[in-house]
């Protein structure tokens, strides 16, 4: 019999010292796989001149993305994917895919409509790498899943600031293109490090068949309930964040005229600095509790909303970008942590199908906040746009305020 990668290397799951050496693989994958996500809007100003999208294209297309990735993490939940189907072989089919429809966009003669339905692609098949990468995470390290969760969502967060990276890199020497070329080749690469390098866990427990009820079932826990509250007001603030950052900087720049930023370079930083705190936040949980550090972060981001407008008006460029780094951290911290409540708190055997439809409502959230912003941003003033995202850290903290979560 002729073995596969992937068989020939599933034995070596049992041995310890080589599970430990799994996590920089799936890191590095789940960046080179998300990197697909902001890849449009590393590019965004490009895609408007060259095909004549309309102001409102911003909000649209990270929207079509998110609906993508609700569309594919409902139809992995509903089906128990996750759970009934090695998940490393679903993380390789979804980036092969997702890296085809990103790349896509690179084919001239496109429509708004086009556009939308190549990004709504790349998000479905998005649900196929970043739930799927969180469960791979969990079969490997059922002990201080906190820590290694914090590695995986800060690898998500270099990959999501990372077409603003290319864009800051190539934009003047090369054609918008090769951000779009290269982000799916690294797409690519990463499927076929999980596919090669990274069998099914050790922790994992297989679905033996498909149960309908399993999403109600989870909600029916009430620490599972309050945790997923936690992520859903987190969600609620964090895309809108990622997504206006560039209208936040150059909001800025026309309240102070003489102020000039590189707005590719500052929104990659901005972004990016959000890798570090969530491997910082896991380490942090460690010591504080995972509830406790989440809490924290959480309410720290929601003061930032808050207080937004004051920093818009200050008169000082570096304070200003000081005060988008420091949102920019603790936005994200908290993601890895009530992700590892999620998990924490599911039944193993539906462990996959419980981060999947989590996943799902939370990005369905964000379509919202997204398109909320993108509405308003026609009827009130830039400065004050950014006060409503402090309605999910709210809702987030009232809801752990009820629970007492055991680290």
């Amino acid at each position: 019999m002729v073995l596969t990668g992937v068989e020939y290397l599933a034995p070596l799951t049992k041995c310890s010292p080589i599970n430990k050496s799994k996590l920089p693989i799936i890191v590095i994958a789940q960046f080179c796989c998300t990197a697909l996500w902001f890849a449009g809007n590393g590019v965004m100003g490009n895609l408007v001149a060259e095909f004549s999208l309309p102001a409102a294209a911003l909000g649209h297309l990270t929207s079509a993305v998110q609906f993508g990735f609700i569309t594919g993490t409902l139809l992995l939940g509903l089906l128990m994917l996750a759970d009934r189907f090695s998940p490393s072989r679903i993380f390789f089919v979804s980036a092969l895919a997702g890296a085809l429809a990103n790349l896509g966009i690179i084919t001239s003669g496109h429509t708004l409509f086009s556009l939308l339905f190549l990004r709504f692609l790349t998000g479905f098949f998005l649900a196929g790498i970043y739930p799927v990468g969180m469960k791979i995470a969990a079969d490997y390290y059922d002990k201080k899943l906190g820590r290694s969760l914090g590695y995986l969502v800060g690898a998500l967060v270099v990959g999501t600031a990372f077409p603003h990276l290319l864009k800051g890199l190539v934009g003047a020497a090369f054609p918008w293109r090769w951000v779009m070329m290269v982000t799916s080749g690294l797409a690519v690469a990463g499927g076929v490090a999980i596919l090669l390098m990274v069998p099914d866990g050790p922790h994992r427990k297989p679905g033996q068949r498909l149960v309908p009820r399993a999403i109600l079932k989870v909600f029916g826990f009430p620490k599972f309930r309050a945790a997923a509250l936690g992520y859903f007001g987190h969600m609620w603030e964090l895309y809108a964040f990622w997504a206006f950052v560039p209208v936040m900087l150059a909001t800025y720049q026309k309240l102070h005229i003489e102020v000039v930023f590189d707005n590719s370079w500052w929104s990659f930083f901005i972004i990016a600095i959000g890798g570090v705190a969530c491997v910082g936040s896991g380490q942090l949980s460690l010591c504080w509790g995972t509830a406790n550090t989440a809490k924290w972060a959480l309410r720290m981001s929601g003061i930032c909303c808050c207080l937004s407008p004051l920093f818009f008006y200050l008169p000082f460029p570096a304070l200003f970008l000081g005060f988008l780094l420091f949102w920019g951290i603790v936005v994200i911290a908290d993601s890895p942590l009530f992700s590892t409540l999620v998990a924490q708190n599911a039944p193993p055997e539906i462990k996959g199908t419980a981060l999947t439809i989590v996943n799902c409502i939370g990005f369905s959230v964000t379509i919202i906040s997204i398109q909320l912003l993108t509405g308003l941003s026609e009827l009130i003033d830039g400065q004050w746009l950014f006060v409503i995202l402090g309605l999910g850290p709210m809702v987030g903290l009232w809801s752990n305020s009820r629970n007492n979560f055991s680290d």
